[in-house]
C-alpha cells in the first residue's frame, strides 16, 4: 500500500462522505477473506493498518496452552515464554504471517469485497443523511427521463420520481429546478434510493408552510386535504384564535398567497375551506363554491353517510365535472356524499302536505257532521 491509497482514502471521505475508518474495516475485512480463501488458511486472523506507511500486514492470533492440539491455533506455553517471559496459559499471542506473494488473487477478491463494503457504506451514509428529509419539500435539479422515472439530483445524490408522481401535463428538462416531496429514504441490495413526489397531498401542505408563516408556527391548522394532482386541491384550514380568518390567512391579499402556490403547481385549482367541528356546516363548506341548502344524516348509520340537499341550479356545480367536486369534498371530510336537488325533496314534502290537507278536511267533515247530527236531536228532544 502506497501514498496513493492513502489519498484515495482522503478523496473517498470527501466525495462519498464515507469515512476513511469504514474504507479501512472494509479493507481488512477483504483482506482476511483472502487470505483464508487463496491460502487455504483456517486460523484465527487478522490484519493491521500501518497508517503511517499505508501498509497492511496478516498477523495469526495463537493462543497460550500447556499442551498444544492445534498449532495453527494455540502456542505452548515453553514457547511463548521465549518470546517473553511475562506470558500466561489463555494469553494471545500474534504472529505475522504475510504472505510475501500475496499478489493478484488476493487482491481481486479483495478488490470485490471491498467494493461490496464501499457500496454499503455510502448506502448508509446516504440513508442518515437524507432520513431526515422523508415527508419535508427539497429542491432538486432535473438529470434525465426515461418511461419509468425523472431523475432528480439532490445534493450528491439521484433521487427517483415515479410516473404516478409526476404532474400531469408537466415537463421536465435536464437542468430544470423543482420543488418536490420527498416521499420515501429507503435501502436495497442495489443501494440507498429516495423516492419524491410532486402529486403526493403533504406537497401541497408543506408549500403552504413555507408560503404562510401563520401556517408554519401553528396559528392556522390544516386539518386535511384532498388533491387531484394537476387538476384541482381542497383544502380545510382552522384556527383557535377568534380575530384571524383562517381562510383568508391562507388565500393572502387579492390571493397572492394561494396563487404563488397555483403557479408552483402549474396552474392546479385550490380551494381553500374553513373546517368546522360541526359536519354539517363542515360538508357545506366543503362543497364550495356551490351552494347548500341542508344536510342530512342517517343517526342509525355507521358509515359517516351524508345526503346534500341543494338547489336545482346548483346540481351541476355540486356535483362538479365528472364528480370532482364531490368526490373531493367526501375526501376532505371523510363522509359518502349523496347529492339531491331541491325539487326532488320538495315533490315528497307536498305529497306529505297533501295528505295532511286530505286528513284536515275529513276530520272537519266529520265535525260538521257531528255537529248537524247533534243539532237535530236537540230539535227532537224540543219537541
Amino acid at each position: 500500500m502506497t501514498k496513493e491509497m492513502i489519498d484515495a482514502f482522503a478523496t473517498l471521505e470527501k466525495e462519498k462522505g464515507i469515512k476513511q475508518d469504514v474504507i479501512v474495516e472494509a479493507i481488512k475485512a477483504a483482506l482476511v477473506a483472502a487470505y483464508k480463501k487463496n491460502y487455504n488458511q483456517a486460523q484465527n486472523v487478522e490484519v493491521v493498518f500501518d497508517e503511517k506507511k499505508g501498509n497492511f500486514k496478516v498477523n495469526a492470533i495463537k493462543t497460550v496452552v500447556d499442551e498444544v492440539q492445534d498449532n495453527r491455533l494455540e502456542v505452548s506455553l515453553k514457547d511463548a515464554l521465549e518470546i517473553n517471559k511475562a506470558y500466561e496459559v489463555g494469553d494471545e499471542i500474534r504472529f505475522e504471517v504475510t504472505p510475501k506473494d500475496f499478489g493478484r488473487i488476493a487482491a481481486q477478491t479483495a478488490k470485490q469485497v471491498i467494493m461490496q463494503r464501499l457500496r454499503e457504506a455510502e448506502r448508509n451514509h446516504i440513508y442518515d443523511e437524507y432520513s431526515q428529509y422523508e415527508d419535508e419539500i427539497i429542491t432538486g435539479t432535473v438529470e434525465r427521463q426515461d418511461n419509468r422515472f425523472v431523475y432528480v439530483k439532490i445534493g450528491n445524490v439521484e433521487a427517483v420520481m415515479p410516473h404516478n408522481d409526476q404532474l400531469p401535463g408537466e415537463t421536465y428538462n435536464p437542468q430544470d429546478k423543482i420543488r418536490v416531496l420527498v416521499t420515501r429514504v429507503g435501502s436495497d441490495t442495489k443501494g440507498a434510493q429516495i423516492t419524491v413526489s410532486r402529486t403526493a397531498p403533504d406537497l401541497v401542505k408543506r408549500l403552504f408552510e413555507q408560503e404562510v408563516p401563520e401556517v408554519y408556527d401553528g396559528t392556522v391548522e390544516i386539518v386535511s386535504i384532498a388533491r387531484e394532482a394537476g387538476d384541482r386541491t381542497k383544502i380545510a384550514v382552522k384556527t383557535n384564535d377568534p380575530d384571524i380568518d383562517p381562510v383568508g390567512t391562507l388565500v393572502g391579499p387579492k390571493g397572492s398567497r394561494v396563487q404563488n402556490i397555483v403557479n408552483e403547481l402549474g396552474g392546479e385549482n385550490i380551494d381553500v375551506v374553513k373546517y368546522e367541528d360541526d359536519p354539517t356546516d363542515f360538508i357545506a363548506n366543503a362543497l364550495n363554491p356551490a351552494e347548500v341548502i341542508a344536510v342530512q344524516f342517517d343517526e342509525e348509520d355507521e358509515a359517516k353517510n351524508a345526503l346534500v340537499i341543494v338547489p336545482d341550479y346548483q346540481l351541476s356545480l355540486a356535483i362538479g365535472k365528472k364528480g370532482q367536486n364531490v368526490r373531493l369534498a367526501a375526501r376532505l371530510t371523510g363522509y359518502k356524499i349523496d347529492i339531491k336537488p331541491e325539487s326532488q325533496v320538495e315533490f315528497v314534502e307536498e305529497s306529505n302536505e297533501t295528505t295532511d290537507d286530505q286528513e284536515d278536511t275529513a276530520t272537519s267533515d266529520t265535525e260538521v257532521e257531528d255537529i248537524e247530527t247533534s243539532s237535530d236531536e236537540t230539535v227532537n228532544n224540543e219537541e
